[in-house]
């Protein structure tokens, strides 16, 4: 497996708790890797940290090491806004601007100082094309963004980061708001995503983990438990934490 983005030994506070524990995982590039555990064990603490979210909030304090390629992410000389065009990333709950469809999109590109209207145009229905919504939105791009569906809001955020171009795509239960319909063209667009770019994607729902990522990591209070091969994972966990927690006894 070539390698994107790993980490090394990460350890992360909020102030004096620690919620992250030595945590090594290795990302591979164009797979996709579902964070599993229970609710509060860390999943999207460490989601947040591979992409410095977690700089907004006061007093963390982050130890180990986080690599894409082979840049150090907290490197204190590294530009965050880079490093978050470069690893997207997409919210639990559609977050779409109180913008135009189109603006949405564009938004991401004015910021990256893009100022050729044609480029952005070209942009817009190419992002929205790949996150397999252009077909119901090409007549609407003027109209709020906050007139769609959950659904389509969700597949519109999904077009907003895609459109500057990420190598890797964070996911924090991106299907978890949305209805069974609207879960199934997340999950067959995160399929589609993969033979371009890295998906890192936290779920609680165990057959989603199954169904559209590569390996799956177990975290349970702040630990990484065990990471593997979905399908093994899944059927032959080398834990018998894992296994309890798979199986529904505990969780």
């Amino acid at each position: 497996m070539e390698i994107k983005m790993h980490t090394r030994g990460l350890d992360f506070f909020y102030g004096d708790f620690q919620a992250l524990y030595n945590i090594s995982i290795d990302f591979g590039i164009n797979r996709v890797t579902a964070l599993i555990g229970p609710s509060g064990c860390g999943k999207s603490t460490y989601l947040r940290c591979l992409n410095r979210m977690n700089d907004l909030i006061p007093g963390i304090k982050v130890a180990g090491e986080v690599k894409l390629d082979d840049s150090e992410i907290y490197d204190p000389s590294l530009d965050v806004v880079t490093l978050r065009r470069r690893v997207g990333m997409v919210f639990q709950k559609p977050n779409p601007f109180p913008k135009s469809i189109f603006e949405n999109i564009a938004y991401g590109l004015r910021v990256n100082g893009v100022k050729d209207k044609s480029k952005i145009t070209q942009v817009v229905e190419k992002s929205l094309k790949q996150a397999a919504i252009w077909d119901e939105v090409k007549d609407r791009l003027n109209e709020s963004a906050l007139g769609l569906s959950g659904g389509q809001q969700q597949r519109l955020c999904i077009a907003r980061a895609l459109a500057v171009d990420p190598e890797v795509l964070l996911m924090d239960e991106p299907a978890s708001a949305l209805d069974p319909i609207a879960t199934q063209k997340i999950e067959e667009l995160i399929t589609e995503l993969s033979s371009k770019l890295t998906i890192i994607i936290v779920t609680h729902n165990m057959q989603q983990a199954a169904r559209v990522s590569d390996r799956t990591a177990f975290f349970y209070m702040g630990k990484l438990i065990e990471v593997n091969d979905t399908d093994t994972l899944f059927t032959k966990p080398d834990l018998k934490q894992t296994e309890d927690y798979i199986t529904g006894r505990f969780g």
